[in-house]
């Protein structure tokens, strides 16, 4: 099954169109959120911590998958270090004396901009997606 095949099966949800729109916008911002390889917990946790649809959560929280995370994180990155002033974004890396500490040790300064930019995108698609889920669930039940 297809991401867009999840989507279409979250309109088979029998849950009002806001609950609908709230638990998957939920699920994209954690999808989004910089808490790489925990987003299936959180998602289905807080789903159940706010008695929202946990499978509406869940195919929000994988919009964010193995196609789509580069994209998403590099995006949210960018924009984290805009926000933050930075104007060189990328390191200087020394290729040829490449060692995994040395290149976490290069890519420390991406860390806040990363955390930032997560977070900023992550509530705008959540609240994008809110919206144009919550239209068409309003258009579906009638």
């Amino acid at each position: 099954m297809g991401l867009r095949d999840e989507i279409l099966l979250l309109f088979e949800i029998k849950e009002s169109p806001h609950r609908l729109s709230l638990a998957f916008s939920l699920g994209i911002f954690i999808g989004m959120s910089p808490f790489l390889g925990l987003h299936t917990v959180l998602g289905v946790l807080i789903a159940y911590a706010f008695r929202l649809n946990k499978l509406a959560t869940l195919v929000g929280v994988y919009v964010t998958n193995p196609w789509t995370i580069v994209p998403i994180y590099t995006f949210g990155t960018w924009i984290g270090a805009k926000c933050l002033g930075m104007n060189r974004i990328l390191p200087d890396i020394d290729w040829k004396h490449l060692t995994f500490s040395l290149l976490l040790n290069d890519l420390r300064p991406l860390l806040m901009p990363f955390v930032v930019g997560s977070f900023l995108t992550g509530a705008l698609s959540a609240l994008i997606g809110y919206c144009i889920v919550l239209r068409v669930a309003k258009r579906r039940n009638g």
